[in-house]
């Protein structure tokens, strides 16, 4: 990463509660929680789901490796916090850096009518209470300091000014923006469209923006039926806010527990017709921010051992550039849920491709037809070859004929 670059890491993207089943493993399980790391160095956490714990594994990894020969280090970090609901604090407990004496964390989030004063302090320190956790917030020996903000608050953080927003949602809920030389950020998840004030007001802060991180919990047909009234957004609604505010990248997050990996990739799907610049928020997914751009890396797949086969294939998908294309590939390697293919083009990450695997003869019984996401695309060793990985979504509508 440069000096004018900042990078943005994606530790849990799942809303409400924590998922295992597998078809939601491809986006990932864990509730809310993000990475950001500013042009000077500074770091900030992004809510306290459970996708706190891991990140908080890879702090103690990179802090312990670097002091290998040198004085102790430490941790620091700002914590903004958007709300108090569980999904959004349940990690506290599980945070390795949030023990550790030599760290230290500023926390931001707003005072709760139903707390009072202290309202974050007192959050904190209810997570490690009896009879609910076995030991209690005298084990937590970081330093920690607590800043109680509101809607329309403004400040900075070292390079970085940060700005705030009330947010439509049960007990209240604040949205983010940070703004740093490489780039701006806005981070309003748990929102329900609605109510004029504060739907003005979160488009002010999503203005010209380069990374907007909306809810997109819901279809449109359950935020307008089912789903009314329980503070969440959809796809749709994200869509209108980033064409109205000029954003550059709309990325949709809190994904329902109950919405499968081919729920989120219908989602996207639909954005994308109406703002192609839009992303499903994933697990481990990185944004880098810079005068270049927005750089976006995913994850490669985690499901299934892969086989080094050799295989012809028929592809057809869009490029990064928005070109269709259809080409012959190589099938380097293959397992039951996905692939690893040879490419001239370079396909549009989390876009859709069509694989039709030629195995063995060349008669339609033979043949394949297999839809596919694109999860991973580097340059290979040969000249004007991508390496591309995807997962396979199902097998096509327009399957061919077999035996």
């Amino acid at each position: 990463m440069t000096q004018k670059s900042a990078k943005l890491i994606f530790w849990g993207v799942r809303g409400s509660t924590p998922t295992l089943e597998r078809d939601t493993w491809r986006y990932g399980g864990n509730t809310p929680c993000l990475e950001l790391k500013a042009s000077d160095g500074t770091q900030f956490v992004l809510d306290c789901g459970t996708g706190l714990r891991m990140l908080g594994n890879r702090m103690r990894m990179l802090n312990n490796r670097w002091t290998e020969g040198h004085e102790a280090g430490g941790v620091e970090a700002h914590v903004l916090v958007t709300h108090y609901h569980w999904d959004h604090i349940q990690g506290i407990p599980f945070f390795h850096p949030f023990f550790e004496a030599q760290n230290r964390f500023y926390f931001y989030s707003f005072e709760s009518k139903h707390l009072g004063r202290n309202s974050l302090r007192q959050v904190l320190e209810a997570q490690l209470a009896s009879p609910y956790f076995p030991v209690d917030v005298s084990t937590m020996t970081a330093s920690r300091s607590f800043r109680e903000v509101a809607g329309g608050d403004s400040w900075d953080i070292q390079g970085t000014h940060v700005t705030t927003a009330w947010l439509n949602h049960p007990q209240g809920c604040l949205a983010y923006r940070l703004d740093m030389p490489a780039g701006s950020i806005v981070y309003a998840t748990d929102n329900e469209p609605g109510v004029a004030e504060m739907d003005h007001n979160l488009r002010e802060l999503a203005r010209g923006t380069d990374v907007l991180i909306y809810d997109a919990q819901y279809s449109p047909e359950q935020l307008a039926s089912t789903r009314k009234g329980w503070g969440h957004s959809s796809w749709l609604e994200g869509v209108k806010i980033a064409r109205d505010c000029k954003v550059r990248n709309l990325v949709l997050f809190h994904h329902d527990p109950d919405s499968s990996s081919r729920t989120v990739d219908g989602f996207l799907s639909a954005a994308r017709q109406e703002f192609p610049a839009t992303w499903a928020a994933m697990e481990g997914m990185s944004m880098t921010l810079s005068d270049r751009g927005v750089d976006v890396v995913l994850p490669k797949s985690r499901l299934g051992q892969r086989r080094r086969i050799r295989f012809a294939a028929t592809v057809t998908g869009q490029s990064e550039d928005g070109r269709t294309f259809e080409e012959k590939a190589t099938v380097r390697d293959l397992s039951l849920q996905g692939a690893y293919l040879c490419l001239s083009s370079r396909p549009r990450l989390q876009s859709e491709l069509n694989v039709v695997i030629e195995a063995g003869d060349h008669d339609s019984s033979s043949m394949l037809s297999l839809r596919a996401h694109v999860v991973h695309c580097e340059p290979m060793r040969e000249k004007n070859q991508n390496g591309v990985g995807v997962v396979f979504i199902e097998e096509a509508e327009a399957d061919l004929p077999r035996d």
